[in-house]
């Protein structure tokens, strides 16, 4: 039996951990099913965020889910967050199983 794919897409979202419960908001707003949230580090235009220190700290946030809650999600935190806040967005193309449990 071939395997059945379904077409979602992965909004991440890297930004300043103090973001971290906004997000959860904005992502239950827009009504997506789920996330997840992992710490990170790096360095980039804005410079280095080590993390050694709580102010310093960044998350990744990961959201599966169909274009039009992404462009929801995005359009909401980049209009609320981006000018005071440091915030990366990106959004991939990915194939997923048990495509119910992704809006």
């Amino acid at each position: 039996m071939e395997p059945h794919w379904h077409a979602r897409k992965l909004l991440t979202i890297i930004a300043e951990a103090a973001l971290e419960r906004a997000l959860v908001a904005e992502v239950r707003h827009a009504g997506a099913l789920g996330y997840t949230i992992a710490e990170v580090r790096g360095a980039g235009q804005a410079g280095e965020r080590a993390g050694d220190w709580e102010g310093e700290r960044s998350i990744e946030f990961r959201v599966v889910c169909d274009e039009a809650t992404a462009g929801v999600i995005a359009d909401r935190v980049m209009g609320r967050y981006a000018r005071d806040y440091s915030l990366v967005l990106y959004l991939s193309d990915v194939q997923v199983r048990r495509a119910e449990r992704f809006t």
